[in-house]
């Protein structure tokens, strides 16, 4: 099968445009590109300095290149509609090539763009959107391995230049390329000293990067507080669920940095945001006593872990639950910012302002496809249809069958590490994430998408393969 799709570029090619012309459309329709508070920081501090490592040094520096090259982020924006539609082109040849039913599979991929959170996502001022994109060619990669049960050095060249890109567009894609290595390492023994090899060099890497390479070069560290603000949300739960557990020496620290109503207020388990993004939360003060607060945070670890690991699993929800809960703050997914400028995030005085900010505001090169596409958008926002279009955690399970059932079918184990970056990434959000935001989860809905052309054509595979067995069994007992 991946002999008869090499034969055949033409249909890659125009599947590939097809995918293409569809991302193209909401690339035009939301001109330059949806976004979010996340998105002006990106830029801000390239322009004014100094550069920060707190975000994506790499997706910073694309926008800082798009912007000061071409006056605008358009440029951004469209690259990532072309590196999606090849994304997802190279997992849809893969899968077809490993034995998912072709015609079906094309047709998934096609109408894919369609989708917003494929489509919307796509054209949004995230690094979330180019660590996805890595992470669905690195299912076609391992898609591609099944196909030819075997794994070269091209391919494991390949893996490891994708596992460093996760770790550079996000701070815990080192996380998910460790568990996406360890999965692979079990379903293919015959390379599992290089595959450990590269996985520990493509974590690593993004790691000395940031801690030893980005500081010679002037860009600062990302504070302490960004680091650790996981801890201080364990902390305000703890202390919201057990004040008796906090002596008046852990009041008085937590106090010195915001008012200790902010640690009660802010220890809602699904969110960190009620308690580091209120003004009555000093960073400058957190900084200062990270250690304590961060001793504070082991005590509790030590002596009631089952509050720790609660108040993980339910910050991590996103990755697990399939719904939202709307009864409690924090509980509901969050998808997008529907704002039109920069200043309704944040404003001059909120962050280092810098000339141009007005590159941050919704310009459509056409008006007649933002007429389509937003209420299209609109409507895909509603309550209703949260589970299956904006949670990730019921695509993860999905893919797990899906892949299981594939093996099984094709007697091909190969196949179960296509699912191998679903699982890096769900594992990874579940310990550590700030809140139950789609976009965290968004490759496991674009790679499960896909996927459900190989779970339809496996089941029918095994149904007429059991039928078979049990004619000859009735035949022979005739």
């Amino acid at each position: 099968m991946g002999r008869d799709t090499r034969r055949r570029p033409w249909v890659a090619l125009a599947t590939f445009l097809i995918v293409q012309a569809g991302l193209g459309c909401w690339w035009a329709a939301f001109y330059p590109g949806l976004f979010s508070r996340d998105s002006v920081l990106y830029l801000s501090h390239t322009m004014v300095g100094p550069w920060v490592s707190d975000h994506s040094v790499v997706y910073d520096a694309l926008l800082w290149l798009s912007f000061t090259k071409t006056g605008d982020l358009g440029a951004v924006t469209f690259a990532q509609t072309t590196a999606m539609a090849g994304a997802l082109t190279y997992l849809a040849q893969s899968l077809k090539a490993m034995g998912a039913p072709r015609l079906l599979t094309t047709v998934v991929v096609v109408l894919m763009p369609l989708a917003p959170p494929v489509g919307a996502f796509t054209v949004t001022l995230w690094k979330d959107v180019p660590f996805t994109i890595c992470a669905v060619a690195i299912a076609g990669l391992c898609a591609r391995i099944a196909a030819r049960r075997a794994v070269g050095v091209p391919a494991l060249a390949g893996l490891a230049l994708l596992f460093v890109a996760l770790g550079l567009f996000r701070a815990n894609g080192f996380l998910i390329a460790g568990v996406a290595v360890l999965a692979l390492v079990v379903l293919v023994p015959a390379v599992r000293l290089r595959l450990l090899l590269t996985g520990t060099l493509a974590a690593a890497l993004p790691l000395v990067l940031s801690n030893v390479v980005f500081p010679q070069f002037g860009i600062v560290a990302p504070s302490k507080t960004y680091v650790y603000h996981t801890a201080y949300g364990d902390i305000a739960v703890a202390y919201r669920q057990r004040p008796d557990l906090f002596t008046p020496r852990d009041i008085s620290l937590m106090s010195a940095v915001a008012p200790i109503e902010r640690w009660w207020e802010g220890g809602t388990c699904y969110t960190i945001n009620p308690l580091i993004w209120r003004k009555d939360f000093s960073w400058p003060q957190a900084d200062l006593h990270a250690g304590e607060l961060l001793e504070l945070w082991r005590r509790l670890l030590v002596t009631e872990p089952r509050l720790v690991v609660d108040a993980r699993l339910c910050r991590g929800a996103i990755a697990w639950r399939p719904v939202q809960d709307e009864q409690v703050t924090g509980g509901m997914t969050y998808r997008f910012s529907r704002r039109p400028n920069a200043d309704t995030y944040v404003g001059p005085d909120r962050v280092a302002d810098f000339p141009g900010r007005w590159v941050y505001s919704l310009r459509p090169l056409s008006l007649e496809l933002n007429q389509v596409a937003d209420p299209w958008l609109t409507g895909a926002l509603m309550p209703e249809w949260d589970w299956v279009l904006w949670r990730g955690a019921s695509w993860a399970y999905l893919s797990y069958l899906a892949v299981g059932l594939g093996a099984w079918a094709l007697r091909n184990r190969y196949v179960l590490g296509v699912a191998a970056v679903v699982a890096g990434q769900q594992l990874a959000v579940l310990a550590n994430i700030s809140a139950q935001d789609f976009r965290y989860m968004a490759s496991p809905i674009f790679i499960g998408a896909l996927l459900v052309p190989l779970f339809l054509g496996s089941l029918v595979r095994l149904s007429a393969e059991a039928g078979q067995a049990l004619r000859r069994r009735l035949d022979r007992r005739a």
